[in-house]
């Protein structure tokens, strides 16, 4: 199951690469420590390595799976959801309009509102440490954080743009655009190449995306694990003769 490009499996490669630091490993499988992320990965799909993936859903609870194909079954696991995604990359950016509003750097500090800015927008997996995954910047108002942007999964060579979200009474002021070019910006000055993924359904997304420079790379299946249910065993009953009562 070796890519034959770095972002057919973006999170091995960054599991493997930059983000190996933030691995939880078993076997030939990998994902983000739960802090992090859900993202994991299959070095192949032989018998060992679909075990081992079991085995970190069963110790670390569920996983994504990002990458062009359904994966095979892995023993212990069943399909939560499956959903169909595209990967965009840009190699350059758009140029964008003025901006009248401040786009600030977000650490640890700030990291209870970020939590809860991802939660109430929704806009991906998010979770206490994933501010900690690459730079993030936000929008503040009247002191209180109303949108961000940051940088999530690493390969060598390319960086992911993710974590965009903008409080819902703030939307349609250009926050979401903006962040998102500088972010993205950022890491092309870096030498590498900015990518991020959408769900195929979310056309307005992908429009907004196009209009900034990013370009359809290909299409990817998001398949959520989770653990299976153990069957329940069939009940038995015993017929008892009549006129007899069971023994005690």
């Amino acid at each position: 199951m070796t890519a034959a490009h770095p972002l057919d499996r973006c999170a091995w490669s960054a599991l493997t690469g930059r983000h190996a630091h933030l691995a939880v490993v078993e076997g030939g499988a990998r994902r983000y420590d739960p802090a992090y992320g859900v993202f994991a990965a299959l070095g192949d799909a032989s018998d060992a390595s679909l075990a081992a993936l079991g085995a970190l859903v069963a110790a670390n609870g569920d996983v994504a799976l990002l990458q062009p194909e359904a994966p095979p079954q892995a023993p212990g696991v069943a399909v939560a959801s499956q959903e169909l995604g595209v990967q965009m990359t840009s190699e350059r950016l758009t140029e964008g309009p003025a901006v009248d509003f401040e786009m600030i750097p977000l650490g640890d500090t700030d990291a209870a509102e970020m939590l809860a800015l991802a939660t109430l927008t929704q806009p991906g997996p998010f979770f206490e440490r994933t501010h900690q995954l690459g730079d993030f910047f936000g929008v503040r108002l009247d002191g209180r954080l109303v949108a961000m942007a940051g940088e999530r999964m690493k390969p060598d060579g390319f960086t992911e743009v993710s974590g965009v979200c903008t409080h819902p009474d703030h939307r349609g002021r250009g926050y979401a655009g903006a962040l998102m070019r500088l972010v993205a910006g950022k890491i092309l000055a870096r030498g590498e190449t900015p990518f991020l993924h959408a769900y195929a359904s979310n056309t307005g997304a992908i429009a907004l995306y196009e209009t900034l420079g990013f370009t359809l790379r290909r299409e990817v299946l998001m398949t959520r694990l989770t653990r299976a249910r153990p069957r329940t065993a069939p009940r038995l009953t015993f017929a008892v003769p009549r006129g007899r009562e069971p023994d005690g």
